[in-house]
């Protein structure tokens, strides 16, 4: 009896001290549990200069959200179709420009260190041009949000019926660094589901008000959970 209590003594200090040693770690991130969550990328892309600034439609990007389950990471490829061309900033260019002026010479083409990466990931050389010599090495992004596996979210769906990117997202226009904004959470997602009225996508046309003057969203469990 002693020894049978004593092993139990242990496996519950044991279990105890686990997840005091979890719960301590600034590293770890719950499922579910990651409001705020803002990971480090491979590479310091802004969503506040894209999208903020330049107006870039967030469709562009994460094309796959228009018709299909996932939004997607968009594909390396996708951004030469603007860094091609473009190898650095307007600050950076302007800098360059003032200084051929100054010193008599013809302006030196310019990278900055974040292209740098994006040309690497392509296999091409620092000015972005390609190289057979160089080996791509693809840019290994770090998921932001991670719904767990027993919830079915689609973003076509809710794309589709004219949900504003920014009603899950937040407002990723003004982010640098992109974050969890919402909890979502079950209650988190109900709670919009059962709300009246909707929210006004960027691109308007992509519904009709008028069709969906008598549709109610499921707050049935197995709307989300099959």
């Amino acid at each position: 009896m002693s020894v049978a209590l004593n092993a139990k003594t242990f496996l519950v200090a044991m279990f105890v001290f686990a997840l005091v040693a979890l719960f301590s770690s600034a590293d770890v991130q719950l499922l579910n549990e990651q409001q705020g969550y803002r990971p480090e990328q491979p590479l310091a892309y802004s969503h506040r200069l894209h999208v903020g600034e330049l107006g870039i439609d967030c469709l562009y990007c994460h094309y796959g959200a228009r018709t299909s389950r996932h939004a997607g990471v968009p594909p390396a490829e996708l951004c030469m179709n603007c860094h091609a061309t473009v190898t650095a900033g307007m600050d950076a260019v302007v800098l360059e420009k003032e200084a051929a002026e100054e010193q008599g010479r013809e302006e030196r083409p310019i990278t900055s260190p974040e292209l740098s990466k994006l040309y690497a990931a392509l296999g091409r050389g620092p000015d972005g041009q390609l190289n057979a010599g160089i080996e791509p090495q693809p840019l290994e992004w770090v998921r932001v949000h991670n719904l767990p596996d027993f919830v079915y979210f689609n973003h076509s769906v809710h794309v589709t019926r004219g949900v504003a990117c920014e009603s899950c997202h937040g407002p990723v226009s003004s982010m640098d660094k992109v974050r969890q904004e919402g909890s979502m959470g079950m209650g988190w997602c109900i709670d919009c589901h059962r709300a009246q009225g909707v929210t006004r996508a960027i691109k308007t046309e992509t519904y009709d008000d008028r069709e969906r003057k008598d549709m109610h969203v499921s707050t049935d469990c197995a709307a989300c959970h099959y």
